[in-house]
């Protein structure tokens, strides 16, 4: 299949240090390359990728000084794909939606994952304005807020089986990976390593429009023993972190459409201790995987619970559920459905368009 993978242009494929969406983007074009699809990568010029790169941009868009707006780089991307649309039977969109307008009368050879969260009022509208996009969605509590769009599936994140390997978990800390912004729940995260006594990794990077936050919330809360802030990290160094680390805490604080990095913990071996929100109740197998807790006491309670499961077991479930190759063949499988739903479309069409014959 000739497959187009459409990328956010705010980071490489895979990124240089933090970024969900360019990376599972990356896992999955390699993936298809391998399973012998015939595959470009719209992404960043410094992208690293055996398919064809097709870059808007020289260099990811969050880590170019000279970059003031990422709108126009997305939208000449745009436009450089419906240009070559005819060279792909797929065109897989993980940009958000700003391909709906030009891609609309082409909608039978387009899929687009929606990696964002979608209970936000600016959303409906635009689900109805273009309701013959093809969906998918990565978890189905995501799809909750616009159950009745165009979903043709969910499809869970996957990451190469040979990525991580089972950790020890032998480092005697607490570990919490994302951004420092009021939803990730980083202050919880300090708040229940602290009243267990068990000291805290904090790995995260802070953004721009997070540093007034960071600076009135969090830095305080980084004084004194037990927390340790040791920034952004990448792939290479997420194996050391995570496995050596005695838990996860993922104490959201809003609907996460999915949650990479629980995932990432499980294929360290590492459990994980997660707030009830959004998609955390399907990703984590309880008492299997990790412990879904509704507060800081809860959390504080599940964490002789959590370090009592088996890590091998933990590394196992991942296997089973949250592979790369498992989630190559499920989007062959939507790629199948879109093309096969357009083709039937376009015979029902041409049915209604074709002159009829007078009855005998």
């Amino acid at each position: 299949m000739r497959i187009a993978q459409v990328s956010p242009l705010f980071e490489s494929c895979p990124p240089q240090l933090y970024g969900g969406t360019e990376r599972v983007v990356s896992y999955l074009t390699e993936e298809l390359v391998r399973q012998g699809h015939e595959v470009t990568l719209f992404a960043s010029g410094d992208s690293v990728t055996t398919a064809a790169l097709r870059a808007p941009c020289d260099c990811a868009l969050r880590l170019n000084p000279e970059c003031r707006d990422p709108l126009p780089h997305h939208l000449l991307m745009v436009n450089r794909a419906a240009r070559q649309a005819d060279a792909f039977d797929i065109i897989h969109f993980h940009s958000d939606f700003l391909h709906f307008p030009t891609f609309a009368p082409l909608w039978g050879k387009t899929l687009t994952t929606m990696h964002g969260r979608l209970d936000l009022p600016d959303m409906p509208p635009l689900f109805r304005e273009f309701p013959m996009m093809p969906l998918a969605s990565i978890s189905d509590a995501q799809r909750g807020p616009v159950a009745w769009a165009n979903w043709y599936g969910t499809v869970y994140h996957g990451l190469p089986i040979n990525l991580y390997s089972c950790g020890r978990g032998d480092g005697g800390y607490l570990a919490f990976i994302g951004r420092v912004c009021p939803e990730k729940g980083v202050d919880k995260a300090i708040s229940i390593a602290r009243r267990v006594g068990i000291p805290l990794k904090i790995a995260a990077k802070i953004d721009k429009v997070d540093v007034d936050y960071y600076n009135s919330r969090i830095r305080r809360l980084l004084k004194g023993r037990g927390v340790e802030f040791i920034g952004e990290i990448g792939d290479r160094e997420k194996e050391e972190f995570l496995g050596r680390a005695m838990a996860l805490l993922f104490p959201i604080d809003w609907p996460e459409p999915f949650g990479l990095v629980m995932v990432e913990a499980m294929a360290n071996g590492t459990p994980v201790i997660a707030y009830r929100r959004g998609a955390v109740p399907e990703i984590i197998d309880e008492a299997v995987t990790g412990v879904v807790v509704d507060s800081v006491g809860g959390a504080v309670a599940a964490v002789p619970k959590a370090l009592a499961l088996d890590r091998r077991g933990i590394r196992r479930r991942f296997e089973e559920r949250f592979s790369v190759e498992r989630m190559a063949r499920d989007y062959v499988d939507l790629y199948a459905d879109v093309l096969n739903r357009s083709s039937v479309n376009a015979v029902v069409l041409d049915d209604a368009r074709a002159p009829q014959r007078d009855a005998a």
